[in-house]
């Protein structure tokens, strides 16, 4: 069962989690679908709206999908250790194999968008892009610079208003 909780109810749960591990999963207009390991990301208010960001390197296969999918859903492991999981789709390429298939995750729909869920986790954002921005290395920090961009790989950020967050019972 699916119960509809704010989208701030469970934030320390999420930043508890986040660093180690939650599955960004894209659906795009080809119904291609593919879900990341993600261990950054953010939680605000913005234009009025729950935002959840997001970052993806344009060389990622999910960027792909992303740049033509207009939503993501992002689904987060609480009480479950998907370990194993989390490490397959945070190091293996949707490109190269069906990560949730190899992964022995499950989909299952979503509640307002058509991309899917990560029905193995407990928590669960689903987000409508509503802005989407290229980082600008200039403004980037040396020491944020020295610690994720060495090889010149920077993010691109998407900002995905929060339409749907449920737990699972």
């Amino acid at each position: 069962m699916k119960e509809d909780v704010k989208y701030n109810d469970y934030l320390k749960e999420l930043l508890e989690q986040l660093p180690k591990g939650a599955f960004l999963t894209v659906k795009d207009d080809q119904d291609r679908v593919n879900t990341m390991t993600i261990g950054w990301g953010s939680i605000g208010f913005m234009w009025q709206k729950p935002v959840f960001i997001v970052m993806v390197r344009p060389s990622r296969y999910t960027y792909q999908l992303i740049e033509h999918a207009k939503e993501f859903t992002v689904s987060i492991p609480i009480n479950k250790d998907l370990k194993k999981a989390l490490a397959l789709c945070g190091t293996k390429s949707g490109r190269d194999m069906d990560k949730i298939k190899e992964s022995n995750l499950t989909l299952e729909p979503g509640k307002i968008v058509r991309t899917p869920i990560i029905g193995d986790c407990d928590l669960h954002y689903e987000c409508k892009l509503v802005y989407r921005q290229v980082m600008e290395p200039a403004l980037v920090d040396p020491g944020i610079k020295k610690l994720a961009y060495l090889k010149n790989d920077y993010h691109v950020m998407y900002y995905g208003e929060i339409v749907a967050c449920y737990v699972k019972e």
